[in-house]
């Protein structure tokens, strides 16, 4: 992707919106997020859907104004823990996630997801309608590891061969709800466990492999995650040998982004045409993040098999 800049002068805060050059993403600089204008939004939201994730630096958020900012990009959903497990993480604020390893004065965690790599995922893949966008707010961060990687599914799948491109073409794949992305189990899901290492067996819904975004109308590769994943309709091994493939190619560096966080960061990333993974640190140090989701819609897909 070339880099270049692209000023707003015609806003009501001067901007300019300077990709990163990769595949994906771009930063934001020389705005607060916390007075943004209609006109500042809409410019934002154009970049948006062009860079897929977006960047702001330097930020100065509290609780109010996080949520405030994700509205801009639509309603606000529960995060998971208050959304299935009636167990917000800020009593008063359920759209509010806390992405963190601090353990509390009793040694229980104030948050989720730990200081353990998490693999490639979209968020919520696992709901019938997974977040149109998420949010995330950095309050404290270690000094080594615990980036966030990004890919662009529309690269990835303009990137298929023309025959593998035909042959997923109105396929839908599962999206296993039992597990969370750093291998745990989701509470109250405990009983829903297959006994069998039938992919098969394992719940969740099924979502089209090609996904059409309701905004730019182009169509993105929709994977989700790869655990436990299966194409509908096929055998366990076609289904297994065509995911090998779609993974191999969507993972290539050409297709990815890395963010390294800094405190003060905001970063909101369209969840209908990215995947992200974090990369592990150090138990020793401290990471804590604030992350949102706005609502989303059923993903939508052309076609029927072939």
């Amino acid at each position: 992707m070339e880099k270049f800049q692209e000023m707003h002068k015609n806003t009501t805060q001067e901007f300019s919106v300077i990709p990163t050059g990769a595949a994906l993403g771009a930063d934001v600089v020389g705005i607060d997020v916390t007075t943004i204008s209609n006109d500042d939004y809409a410019a934002i939201h154009a970049a948006w859907l062009n860079h897929l994730v977006l960047r702001f630096r330097n930020q100065k958020l509290d609780e109010e104004s996080l949520v405030k900012f994700t509205k801009r990009f639509g309603e606000p959903d529960a995060f998971p823990k208050a959304k299935f497990a009636n167990h917000p993480q800020i009593p008063d604020k359920p759209e509010i996630g806390l992405i963190s390893n601090i353990v509390d004065d009793d040694g229980n965690p104030i948050g989720v997801l730990g200081n353990n790599e998490c693999l490639w995922h979209t968020d919520m893949a696992y709901i019938d309608e997974p977040p149109s966008a998420s949010v995330l707010y950095a309050l404290e961060v270690p000094s080594e590891g615990g980036e966030t990687g990004f890919l662009n599914m529309y690269a990835a799948l303009e990137a298929l061969p023309d025959d593998l491109r035909r042959k997923i073409q109105g396929y839908q794949l599962k999206h296993e709800n039992v597990t969370m992305s750093d291998g745990t189990v989701r509470d109250g899901m405990q009983d829903q466990i297959p006994s069998s290492d039938d992919v098969r067996d394992w719940n969740g819904p099924y979502h089209p492999l090609i996904r059409i975004h309701p905004d730019t109308r182009k169509p993105a590769l929709f994977l989700g995650r790869r655990i436990h994943a299966y194409i509908k309709g096929l055998s366990i091994k076609e289904s297994e040998e065509i995911l090998d493939q779609l993974w191999d190619i969507t993972t290539r560096p050409e297709h990815i982004w890395v963010q390294e966080w800094q405190v003060g960061d905001l970063v909101v990333w369209d969840n209908r045409c990215t995947m992200h993974r974090r990369g592990e640190f150090s138990s020793d140090s401290r990471r804590l993040l604030l992350r949102t989701q706005v609502k989303g819609e059923r993903p939508a897909g052309p076609g029927l098999p072939l």
